[in-house]
């Protein structure tokens, strides 16, 4: 009996990736949460932070926000930001990171929108590791 089941990140553009995989880990609001075949049927939103995939091999995703549904096996996430960590260049992180370092330090932000900023700055740092 396989251990495996269906994980599909989806765009506007289109599909990003559709694999079987193992175990997937999520950047949720609530932490990272682990993924694995026959989990309970879930909705959550996604933080900025990695997707990691373990199948054959491990994928890592940079992902800013999304929406992540599991049910019956199939694990179906929706954003416009995902990004294969050996696709992104180390100029464009710096040039993210900035941005966002500019972004977080304007007081008239939200709580919610400084939060999703730090994280996101986080994130890249480690990237540039």
């Amino acid at each position: 009996m396989s251990d495996k089941f269906t994980l599909e990140i989806i765009s506007p553009e289109g599909t990003i990736l559709k694999v079987e995989a193992s175990e997937v880990v999520i950047p949720s609001y609530e932490g990272e949460m682990g993924i694995l075949k026959n989990h309970i049927p879930l909705i959550t939103f996604l933080r900025p932070g990695f997707i990691k995939i373990k199948g054959n091999e491990e994928t890592i995703f940079f992902v800013e926000e999304g929406t992540v549904e599991f049910v019956n096996n199939n694990l179906l996430i929706l954003t416009s930001t995902a990004k294969e960590l050996s696709a992104i260049d180390q100029s464009s992180i710096q040039k993210q990171i900035t941005e966002a370092e500019k972004k977080i330090s304007n007081d008239s932000l939200s709580d919610k929108k400084k939060y999703l900023l730090s994280y996101k700055i986080n994130t890249l740092k480690n990237i540039n590791q």
